[in-house]
């Protein structure tokens, strides 16, 4: 049905000869929340007599009700502000519970009004997961009560690092303006309530023990070199400045995750783990004395050990940890959901291991890549993943048994946002690049990326709607 522009596609949808002329049809559809149907599951019948919506959920009625509006969008006019809608039933549920985005607001910070637009473009795509990368080392974004330094100090660099970073670089050009932001806990309240009314759950990130730098800027205590004092890193890449391993600064991450658990009452709580180096833990007396009393052989091992400890405090609360795929190797707690991050096969590993997890292998769905041809694209962080590469990604590693492909319960794009400084950039990387990934998250049947393009074109008005800038479409 490639006149009809829905994106993601349902399951199945079967347009009959007919057509069904109304003034109002949205208005007029009866919605109900049946027993009958599963929680994800939702059905449009369309008849000559009306339309019926009905899901077994709030949420999946929701998505009903997105497919109708786009069902109405696409009807051909009838003449008096009338719109003859076609004779249709859908049957759709998703094949994956977590459909998910990655937003880092930590590298450059982003308006809580941009925030907002973006939980209204996960909805139209139904999506339903924000994951709101909120701190790391060139920017702490969440106010903390007990801790007012860490958006007094660690919410702004002096300045940034100009043009793209290599490896082993040490010589830096800078932009000379500071820059920072956060958001206080009434800001983030509001983004939370807004993306419930649409059915999207938001996921915070503290990403810990590395990549804190803003938060050892703020409090030097927190370091492996208490008696220097750091800034806010203003270039990209991992830092070697990594927490420390004493018991007070388990206690301050622990109160720190009271106050987010407050602000944010999902399930999930991430808590990063990914790339932190020990090299600092190796040269510490304290860290190796640490070391020695927990019996561990490695330094590296304090991650598994220092995680456990403050994932504690998730415990008490019923929350459950996701951390990316570097925690696969520190011993992390066995019901921890690892977000496969690495590579695809990297999620193959984390499954094999007995955990859930949530498909973001770089190679497919990192949107901080390049999208073209790099001499005519804006400046990005590296590699190249067009928009049909996003169409053609399968969730699900192919070498998984069948009980370990169970346990993929999803999948996410990111957007890293090092190279990204303000909402332009954000939606010309993003859009529509997430369009096409929403087929894959949802489960759309896959069809020819021509069939694609054609319902994509005239979507593409929906989210110009909302404020949002996308790529042009080659």
């Amino acid at each position: 049905m490639s006149d009809i522009a829905i994106v993601p596609a349902p399951r199945e949808l079967t347009v009959h000869d007919g057509r069904w002329v109304t003034a109002d049809p949205l208005g007029e559809a009866v919605r109900d929340v049946v027993e009958n149907l599963d929680a994800a599951e939702y059905r449009i019948e369309i008849t000559g007599e009306g339309a019926r919506l009905t899901a077994g959920s709030e949420d999946a009625l929701r998505h009903a009700e997105t497919t109708y509006a786009q069902l109405v969008e696409a009807a051909e006019p009838a003449g008096g502000g009338q719109v003859a809608v076609p004779l249709a039933h859908v049957a759709d549920a998703p094949r994956f519970g977590w459909r998910g985005m990655m937003l880092d607001v930590a590298r450059h910070f982003m308006p809580k009004e941009f925030v907002l637009q973006i939980i209204d473009v996960l909805a139209l795509h139904r999506l339903n997961v924000l994951h709101f990368h909120l701190t790391d080392d060139q920017g702490w974004r969440v106010e903390i009560e007990a801790y007012p330094r860490l958006t007094e100090v660690g919410a702004w660099r002096a300045e940034s690092m100009v043009g793209r970073m290599s490896h082993g670089q040490t010589e830096f050009e800078y932009d000379g303006t500071r820059h920072g932001g956060f958001y206080t806990k009434a800001d983030l309240r509001e983004i939370v309530a807004y993306a419930a009314e649409r059915g999207i759950t938001v996921v915070p990130e503290i990403d810990l023990p590395g990549h804190m730098q803003a938060a050892i800027a703020a409090y030097p205590e927190l370091g492996n070199h208490p008696d220097q004092q750091l800034s806010v890193r203003q270039v990209w890449g991992i830092s070697d400045d990594v927490l420390n391993v004493n018991d007070a600064t388990v206690e301050f991450v622990k109160t720190v995750l009271r106050e987010v658990l407050d602000i944010f009452p999902g399930e999930y709580v991430h808590l990063g783990g990914d790339e932190c180096p020990s090299v600092q833990w190796a040269e510490s007396d304290e860290a190796q004395k640490r070391q020695a009393e927990l019996g561990l052989d490695e330094p590296g091992q304090l991650q598994g050990w220092f995680t456990a400890q403050v994932a504690e405090v998730l415990a008490e609360e019923g929350r459950r940890l996701v951390g990316w795929d570097e925690m696969v190797e520190t011993d992390c707690p066995k019901d921890a959901v690892i977000m496969a991050w690495r590579s695809a096969q990297r999620g193959e590993v984390a499954a094999k291991a007995g955990h859930q997890v949530v498909m973001a292998p770089c190679e497919s769905v990192y949107f901080d890549y390049y999208q073209g041809d790099p001499a005519t694209e804006p400046l990005a962080i590296g590699g190249n993943i067009p928009l049909e590469k996003v169409y053609d990604f399968e969730v699900i590693p192919a070498a998984l048994s069948d009980a370990e492909k169970a346990l993929v319960i999803g999948t996410q794009c990111q957007i890293w946002t090092e190279y990204m400084e303000g909402p332009e950039q954000v939606g010309y990387m993003l859009l529509p690049r997430l369009s096409a990934f929403a087929e894959r998250a949802w489960g759309s049947p896959k069809v020819s990326y021509a069939e694609f393009l054609g319902r994509l074109r005239p979507h593409l008005e929906r989210i110009e709607a909302l404020g949002l800038n996308h790529r042009p479409l080659d």
